[in-house]
């Protein structure tokens, strides 16, 4: 007779055992399951409306980060350009790169759409190229107005070695707005402004062969009219009247000279002013000064080389800036009276 142990299983018990174990492994297997389904809506769902290129990214398109916009800023510009689905992303993305104050300025362009993951490693590892400085440089900005322009943009721009190289080139340093490298020496961006004179100049060249006088004669005059009159008009005039009176061997009698003389302080125009003992002084002296005062605009140049004849050889502008012209030096001191309460010049 056999004798079985009591604690033996029986066999009901060991199939349950087994069962319960399968079980638990199931249960298990369908929680990882779950979890990893979970987790991968999550990142497709995140893909498709946060993470991918959005459908009109611009392929091909240069994009400028600007200096100083910093991980906000340049979140904001990505995204109102179409580079991104979410600025927060970005960010988190360019924070991850370590990035957060090491986005790169710069132009960027991509040949395909990317996702922000990339794009964030591209700006944070600065793989654009370096970003221009745009300058606009006004009509009738003279060489020492264009020196402070260029230092507030320039970091390693030397002020100083700017005016010593540019001195004899007053006139020829053409006003218009620049896009310029952010490591632009002086030089550099002389040469610039004076190829770009050349260029816009060289389209004159008829109109200034048809006038008769030296490139040089006008570019002095141009400056006289570009700070003396606003309009097509009066500059036209005004030019005409300065022609004739230099060719009359008059004193020109330019009140912009003296701003220039007295280094561009805001000041009120006096009758000792009119006196000061300056070449440029053209109340003093008859004929043109010795350099410009100006760099003119091609619109100043060309109403310069385009005068119009009239009777008058006065002119002055009253307080509203318009225009009165006079023949006889007595109708002129009755325009000043009436216009200026002056009854001097």
């Amino acid at each position: 007779m056999r004798h079985f142990s009591d604690t033996a299983p029986s066999g009901s018990a060991f199939f349950y055992d087994r069962f319960r174990k399968r079980s638990s492994f199931g249960n298990w297997l369908f929680f990882v399951s779950f979890i990893v389904l979970v987790i991968f809506i999550v990142i497709a769902f995140l893909w498709l409306f946060f993470w991918r290129a959005p459908a009109g990214f611009p392929v091909g398109a240069s994009i400028e980060v600007p200096k100083g916009a910093g991980l906000n800023g340049a979140a904001e510009l990505l995204s109102e350009r179409k580079v991104i689905r979410s600025p927060f992303w970005f960010k988190a993305a360019s924070v991850l790169r370590n990035g957060e104050r090491r986005v790169k300025a710069g132009v960027y362009s991509f040949s395909k759409p990317v996702s922000v993951f990339a794009l964030a490693k591209e700006l944070v590892r600065g793989n654009g190229k370096e970003a221009l400085v745009r300058v606009t440089i006004p009509e009738g900005t003279n060489n020492r107005q264009m020196a402070k322009l260029f230092r507030a943009e320039f970091l390693r721009f030397d002020s100083e070695k700017f005016l010593s190289l540019a001195g004899r080139e007053e006139g020829r340093l053409f006003p218009d707005t620049y896009l310029l490298p952010p490591d632009a020496r002086e030089e550099e961006i002389i040469r610039v402004l004076k190829e770009t004179f050349d260029s816009r100049v060289a389209a004159l060249e008829h109109e200034l062969r048809r006038l008769g006088r030296p490139l040089e004669e006008i570019l002095l005059m141009a400056s006289l009219v570009e700070e003396e009159a606003r309009t097509e008009e009066t500059r036209r005039k005004v030019a005409g009247i300065l022609w004739k009176r230099l060719d009359a061997g008059l004193p020109l009698q330019v009140d912009a000279v003296f701003p220039y003389i007295f280094g561009d302080q805001p000041f009120d125009l006096t009758d000792g002013d009119l006196l000061a003992d300056s070449p440029y002084n053209t109340y003093k002296y008859a004929g043109l000064p010795p350099g410009p005062i100006t760099n003119p605009g091609l619109a100043a140049i060309q109403d310069t080389i385009n005068p119009v004849e009239t009777p008058f050889w006065y002119y002055l502008s009253d307080r509203e800036g318009n225009m009165h012209y006079a023949v006889t030096h007595d109708e002129h001191l009755v325009n000043r009276a009436k216009y200026l309460g002056s009854e001097n010049q």
